[in-house]
């Protein structure tokens, strides 16, 4: 593999130096903040909470959106309403970031890592099927770890730098056994699979605003659901499970302060109107990758699922299997001369407080995570 060849391809497309992925805060962004400033609306009640949430119901064709202060919170708010409880398993792809696992952490849960698919960077659903055959009984209606005795909860389902999983075949496995499945959509606002926005074909999922997604609103993130129940309990919990009165403070149960202040949400609002030219900007960066590195040797862009419409949050390069041990080289070539570049994640299953959950066969995970470069990706690069 030649490294210099593939630093060309990258500097055809973008200038260096070039960061992974930075907000492009424009349109109406100034102006909905000072109304926040002018108004003394800064925190967690105001007007543009609640338009997000709607704005964010529309975009998306969900139901209900609940704002959360960030998409950590969210997903472990979406767990928590899936009945995730402390001792359960929950299912989940080593290759992922942290917050997936911290999330159920937080519940008292434990990780269970299952393969991914090169397919789609997610969830392998025929691996996967043949796994829980093995591992799974199903008693008094809920599955059963039969080699650990726990129940296995719910299965997280993370849409790898906006590219969607493969959800129906999933769908149908966690139906069969009773187990709930929560989208992490954290990367993939704007991504659709088979036509329907990420996150609205299941009963849960969870959207992130951080400052390095598609749409930021400084921190920040949302519940998604169909389900007005667990909508109506997703905003009490998420409000400190505070019951509605002029002035006493009763709470009937324990809750999070998980609110997103209301100038943060003035923020998501006007991100939210500049999504459409954000999602054609970075489709276009990632044809103008297909077409640098088309030619490139032992390298390939990876390019959306056929069920998908991706939002392209990160573009990723994966390089051909024989190349591996040239991706710290690459990442060091890239990275000194201003060009980001980053690796996946560590996978999940190789941190220290993670590495002694229960887990399937890895070996693809463990190939595509030594195999991953994300090139600078931010939304303006795409207007050169």
């Amino acid at each position: 593999m030649n490294v210099d060849v593939i630093l060309a391809a990258i500097k055809d497309v973008v200038p260096t130096p070039a960061a992974l992925h930075e907000p492009l805060i424009d349109g109406n962004a100034w102006a909905y903040v000072k109304d926040c400033l002018d108004s003394g609306w800064v925190s967690s009640v105001g007007s543009y909470v609640d338009r997000l949430e709607q704005d964010l119901a529309v975009l998306t064709g969900a139901k209900f959106a609940v704002a959360t202060v960030n998409g950590t919170a969210a997903l472990h708010c979406c767990l928590l309403l899936a009945g995730v409880e402390s001792g359960d398993e929950v299912l989940m792809p080593s290759l992922t970031f942290i917050a997936t696992a911290n999330a159920a952490s937080y519940c008292g849960a434990i990780p269970h890592f299952v393969e991914c698919e090169e397919l789609t960077l997610g969830v392998d659903p025929i691996k996967l099927a043949e796994y829980l055959n093995d591992i799974v009984d199903i008693r008094g209606g809920k599955a059963v770890n039969r080699q650990s005795g726990r129940t296995v909860r719910a299965l997280v389902c993370m849409h790898t730098f906006g590219h969607p999983a493969d959800l129906d075949p999933l769908i149908k496995i966690c139906g069969e056994l009773g187990i709930v499945l929560v989208e992490d959509a954290a990367e993939s606002l704007g991504s659709m699979y088979k036509g329907h926005h990420c996150g609205t074909q299941t009963s849960l999922a969870a959207l992130s605003f951080n400052g390095n997604k598609i749409v930021t609103s400084g921190g920040g993130g949302a519940i998604l659901t169909n389900d007005e129940a667990l909508a109506k309990k997703a905003k009490h919990i998420t409000t400190t499970a505070k019951v509605s009165h002029k002035w006493n403070f009763n709470h009937d149960q324990i809750g999070f302060n998980y609110r997103l202040p209301n100038v943060n949400a003035a923020i998501g609002c006007a991100q939210l109107e500049s999504l459409p030219k954000f999602l054609a900007s970075k489709r276009h960066l990632a044809e103008q990758y297909i077409t640098a590195f088309e030619n490139v040797p032992d390298v390939k862009v990876f390019k959306e699922p056929k069920h998908a419409t991706s939002n392209y949050w990160l573009n990723t390069i994966l390089l051909d299997k024989a190349s591996t041990s040239n991706l710290e080289t690459l990442l060091e070539a890239t990275n000194s001369t201003g060009t980001m570049t980053r690796p996946a994640w560590n996978l999940m299953h190789r941190l220290p407080m993670y590495d002694s959950c229960p887990c399937m066969n890895l070996e693809v995970s463990e190939n595509l995570s030594a195999r991953i470069l994300n090139v600078p990706s931010s939304a303006r690069l795409g207007d050169l």
